[in-house]
């Protein structure tokens, strides 16, 4: 009898948990090192813009750590504020095929759980590295045509990603495994519209989903009895969520890389669609010295799943700014980078950085999107107002696997974030990793 797509997936799991290589641990390490930096980074920011953010969650105590706070709560409300606060900076992992955002809802599933029940920190760093092997094996699977229907995938493999993250931490057996898969997929959600105008709850989705995967490996824990094939069923993972299923992405685990080695890390506070615009733009100001009046016209030539929801130039906030490649662009012209601390409600109102946002166009080119997603480039092009052009293209900007940032760079960033955190989870992390 042929095995279901299910028990395929889980054999393929369990096979990469066997004999974990050293630079795939410290690949993890790495990893939660830069999740610390963006939830505590995250967490500043939510209590400076949102006075009582935490306050309705954290009325219910318990064991687990918000970080960036001094409160204390229940693992699954700490699940999802943890997530909510190391998403909503724009700064966190993510997985370019995938298209989806990692360590938010990984990490702060598999930390609550590893804070609730004394979990050693060997089986915590296999948790998230299972966690991302499930996510990014689950997303790829459903690309792209899971994004054209509209899902955010962060929020539906995220889930799956957080409650796999958890399992293994906790060291389930198969029978709890596939519950928990089961309990896991038929979680899943989140939609793309949460994101649109002005909306502030995209990293939402992030935070539900470290909440709801936790809940779904709690569920699993009990090993009931679920379909025979939750992946690959008449109703199933695939066939509910994507018209351009590769089902290949649950089956073959021949390749000995893991797949968090492929995920990037960010230097940019935008979206990653936004990022090889970016970037481009920075090296053209910086080789010839452009200054904002000089410019007439900025072309965004990129791949087409980088023009839907990033072509914006009426800005409505922060978390509009993030997402526009027109506003990130005249942004890194105008102050010469897109970081955090560029982000910011004086930039909003700018008038060099607004004026400069309604003259760059985001444009379809056809060789990005046959390259996307393996490459996700793009090329800028400026016209200056006395005629001269100016072009430079990236396709893989700093932090892809292919142009990564170094460990001592990653330190730098979360430095910059904590800005002194005191809290002692976050110190022996920091002196640890």
């Amino acid at each position: 009898m042929n095995q279901s797509l299910t028990e395929t997936f889980i054999d393929g799991l369990f096979a990469k948990l066997q004999a974990i290589p050293d630079r795939v641990i410290q690949q993890a390490k790495k990893c939660l090192l830069d999740y610390i930096g963006v939830a505590v980074g995250g967490a500043r920011y939510l209590q400076e813009h949102h006075l009582h953010f935490f306050e309705s969650f954290t009325k219910d105590t318990g064991d687990c750590s918000v970080f960036g706070t001094d409160y204390k709560t229940t693992s699954a409300n700490a699940a999802l504020l943890n997530g909510f606060s190391a998403h909503v900076l724009e700064l966190d992992d993510g997985h370019r095929k995938g298209m989806i955002h990692l360590g938010a809802s990984i990490i702060s599933a598999v930390l609550a759980v590893s804070e609730k029940e004394n979990i050693s920190f060997d089986a915590f760093v296999c948790g998230i590295i299972m966690g991302y092997e499930a996510a990014v094996r689950c997303a790829c699977a459903l690309q792209p045509g899971h994004k054209v229907r509209g899902y955010h995938v962060s929020g539906t493999c995220g889930t799956i990603g957080s409650a796999i993250g958890v399992s293994f931490a906790c060291g389930y057996n198969r029978e709890q495994i596939k519950s928990t898969l089961a309990c896991a997929v038929t979680s899943a959600a989140g939609v793309l519209e949460i994101q649109e105008e002005a909306s502030e709850l995209k990293p939402y989705n992030l935070g539900r989903a470290a909440m709801d995967g936790l809940v779904a490996a709690q569920m699993g824990r009990m090993a009931l009895c679920g379909p025979d094939d939750i992946m690959g069923g008449k109703h199933g993972f695939l066939a509910v969520l994507t018209d351009t299923p590769t089902s290949s992405y649950l089956t073959d685990f021949s390749n000995e890389d893991y797949c968090i080695e492929g995920i990037y890390q960010k230097v940019y506070a935008a979206c990653r669609h936004c990022h090889p615009a970016i970037e481009a733009a920075i090296g053209i100001r910086n080789d010839v010295g452009l200054k904002p009046d000089q410019i007439d016209k900025v072309d965004v030539h990129t791949y087409k799943l980088a023009v839907g929801g990033h072509g914006h130039r009426i800005i409505q906030g922060i978390s509009s700014a993030k997402l526009s490649t027109p506003y990130s662009v005249a942004l890194a012209l105008v102050k010469g980078n897109a970081g955090n601390e560029d982000f910011n409600e004086d930039n909003l109102i700018d008038p060099d950085i607004l004026e400069l946002t309604q003259k760059v166009s985001v444009i379809e080119d056809k060789q990005f999107t046959v390259q996307s997603p393996m490459v996700r480039g793009a090329r800028v092009v400026i016209r200056l107002k006395n005629g001269k052009k100016y072009e430079n293209s990236v396709l893989y900007p700093k932090g892809e696997p292919e142009n990564p940032i170094r460990h001592e760079e990653i330190k730098q960033k979360v430095d910059a974030l904590i800005q002194n955190n005191k809290d002692g989870l976050v110190k022996s992390f920091i002196n640890n990793l």
